[in-house]
């Protein structure tokens, strides 16, 4: 059994170091499979801080591309897990599963995004699968993985760019405080749009409660003024 799996571990080795040969169309494919649970060596985070130190001009292209690989990605995997049910949440544990849902229900699709920007070991793809189980709203989900793989991508091209060899050891040692400051500073700004929204329209419901009363008030005065004729 270990030789079997070790012969496959080897094939995707090869199979990745392959694709990082084909540039931006490589970085995609990588992306794309590792979106829909074919993880590759290095995955597509060490492969975009390859390219884009060895072609710091083509970085945007390379981030790009490694977006539009993994919406595709994760896009399949979301239509697969509608189709499959909750058959494919069982490589999740129960406890992790009860979480993401409450967190879905909760928050909606801002709790997806926030899974984008969490480094691993975070359980990214337990929220992809779960937003196709509990058939969340498809194009809402495809803008969140898009924005939040943009910014990781982007990110990750422009510190390879600037450090060169070094951006893969400043990005392992950093990262994880990045993303958790990201995350925080998402859920702070969608919470305080929430409450500024709550606030603008419990001031449009004043004037509006105002008039009406007013307007009764003017009513009653007529009819006593016509009671006094």
């Amino acid at each position: 059994m270990k030789g079997f799996w070790h012969k496959i571990a080897n094939g995707l080795t090869r199979v990745s170091e392959y694709l990082v040969t084909l540039g931006a169309a490589g970085l995609f494919a990588v992306a794309l499979l590792d979106s829909v649970f074919v993880p590759l060596p290095g995955g597509p985070d060490a492969v975009m801080i390859l390219l884009s130190t060895q072609s710091p001009a083509r970085m945007p292209v390379y981030a790009l591309s490694a977006t539009v690989g993994s919406v595709l990605g994760c896009v399949i995997l979301y239509h697969v897990s509608r189709r499959a049910g909750r058959r494919a949440l069982d490589k999740f544990s129960g406890p992790k599963q009860a979480r993401v849902k409450g967190l879905l229900d909760r928050y909606d699709v801002l709790s997806v995004l926030v899974a984008c920007l969490l480094p691993p070991p975070f359980p990214f793809k337990l929220f992809v699968v779960s937003a196709g189980v509990f058939r969340l709203d498809v194009w809402r989900f495809t803008a969140a993985i898009a924005v939040g793989r943009a910014f990781r991508y982007f990110l990750e091209g422009f510190v390879a760019v600037e450090y060169g060899e070094q951006a893969k050891e400043l990005l392992a040692r950093h990262t994880p405080a990045v993303g958790l400051g990201l995350a925080a500073l998402v859920i702070a700004f969608f919470v305080v749009r929430g409450f500024l929204r709550k606030r603008r329209e419990a001031g449009g419901q004043g004037p509006e409660a105002g008039a009406g009363s007013g307007a009764g008030v003017r009513v009653q005065d007529e009819a006593e003024g016509s009671t006094d004729l």
